[in-house]
C-alpha cells in the first residue's frame, strides 16, 4: 500500500507520530473498505454469470428431452451420423431415444432414419435395429424409412435393414456386410529392444489378445470363430430385413462395398434418392422435422470427462480390448 505523508500534520508537534500512525491506520481501514466493495461486485458479476449459465443448461436439456412441438403433418428425422458407438453421438440410446418420440407423435406421418455412417459397434447397431422392429410392430401404420447419404456402410446398413424401405443416392456408398477386429503386436520389437513383459494372470486365456505377448494359435483359432458368428448375426439381419428383395450374389456378405446404383441391383436398397425426395414423393410431408437426440453442453462436458476419466483407468488395470467393429 503507497502511504503519501498528509502535509497538515506540524513536523514539529510532539504528537506527529501518533498522528502519522493514526493516517496510516485510517489509510488501511479505507483500502480494505475499497477490496471489500470490489469482492462484492466480483463476487455478484460470478454469480450472475453461473446463474444465467444455468438457465441455459436447464432450457438446452428440456429442448432435447422434449419431442418437436409441431402440429402439422410432417416426416419425422432421426440423423445417424459419423461411427455408431457408446461413446460417440450416434450411439444407441441417443438413436432410440428419438425412434422413440418421433413414432409417437401422431402428427408423424412417417419416420426417416438419415444415415451418413462408416458402421462401428455391433451392440449399438443390433439394439437400434432390434428397437426399430419393436416400434414397427408398436405403430404397424406408420412406416419407416431410411435414406443413405454419403456412406451407409456395415452398422450403418445394419440399422438400414430393420427400415421398411431404403434408399440412397446413385453415388452413395452401401454395404459392407463384413466384421473386423483389429489390433498390433510388439513381441518381436520389444525382443530388439531388450524389454521383458511380466504379466501375471489367473486364468489361461485371461492375456488374451495382449498386444504384447505371442498370439497362441488356439486363441487365434477362437477369435476368428467369434468374428465368424457375430458376421453371421449381421448375415441373417439383412437377409430377414431384405427378404425376397435380395438378389444374392457370392460377394455380397464378404465385406465388399457398392455404389447406390450397384446395391439397387442387388436388392440391397429399394430405390434411388435424397430424403427430399423421400419425405415429398414417397411419404408424402415434405416437412422435415428433426428428432435427433442433442445433448445440453452441460451433457457433453459431463460424458467428455467420464470417457475419459474411464478410459485411463480401464489402461490403467489393464482390461481395456480391441473391440469388434462392423465394417
Amino acid at each position: 500500500m503507497f502511504f503519501k505523508k498528509d502535509p497538515t500534520i506540524d513536523p514539529d508537534n510532539e504528537h506527529r507520530d501518533w498522528l502519522l500512525v493514526a493516517q496510516i491506520a485510517d489509510n488501511a481501514l479505507n483500502e480494505q473498505r475499497k477490496a471489500r466493495r470490489w469482492g462484492i461486485f466480483f463476487k455478484t458479476l460470478t454469480f450472475t454469470y453461473l446463474f444465467v449459465l444455468l438457465i441455459a443448461f436447464v432450457v438446452g436439456a428440456q429442448k432435447t428431452t422434449l419431442a418437436p412441438g409441431t402440429s402439422s403433418s410432417h416426416t419425422a428425422v432421426v440423423k445417424v451420423n459419423g461411427v455408431i458407438a457408446a461413446d460417440e453421438q450416434s450411439n444407441a440410446n441417443a438413436i432410440v431415444g428419438g425412434l422413440r418420440r418421433a413414432f409417437a407423435n401422431e402428427n408423424a406421418k412417417a419416420v426417416m432414419l438419415a444415415i451418413n455412417s462408416p458402421g462401428g459397434s455391433p451392440v449399438q447397431s443390433g439394439y437400434v435395429y432390434d428397437e426399430i422392429v419393436r416400434l414397427r410392430e408398436q405403430y404397424p401404420d406408420k412406416k419407416l424409412y431410411a435414406v443413405i447419404s454419403d456412406l451407409g456402410a456395415s452398422g450403418g446398413y445394419y440399422m438400414a435393414a430393420a427400415a421398411d424401405e431404403i434408399y440412397a443416392d446413385k453415388a452413395s456408398l452401401v454395404g459392407s456386410i463384413g466384421v473386423t477386429a483389429s489390433g498390433f503386436g510388439f513381441v518381436d520389437i520389444m525382443e530388439k529392444i531388450g524389454v521383458e513383459r511380466r504379466h501375471f494372470t489367473a486364468g489361461e486365456h485371461k492375456a488374451f489378445l495382449d498386444p504384447f505377448s505371442p498370439v497362441k494359435a488356439d486363441e487365434k483359432q477362437f477369435w476368428k470363430q467369434v468374428l465368424a458368428n457375430t458376421h453371421q448375426q449381421f448375415i441373417d439381419v439383412v437377409k430377414r430385413g431384405r427378404g425376397d428383395r435380395l438378389k444374392e450374389t457370392d460377394d455380397m456378405f464378404s465385406g465388399l462395398i457398392w455404389n447406390g446404383e450397384q446395391a439397387l441391383e442387388l436388392g440391397l436398397i429399394d430405390g434411388l434418392g435424397s430424403a427430399g425426395f423421400v419425405a415429398r414423393d414417397i411419404i408424402g410431408a415434405s416437412d422435415l422435422v428433426d428428432y435427433s437426440f442433442k445433448p445440453s453442453p452441460l451433457d457433453e462436458l459431463t460424458r467428455k470427462f467420464g470417457i475419459a476419466v474411464g478410459s485411463g483407468i480401464a489402461q490403467m488395470i489393464g482390461i481395456d480390448r480391441q473391440p469388434i467393429e462392423l465394417h
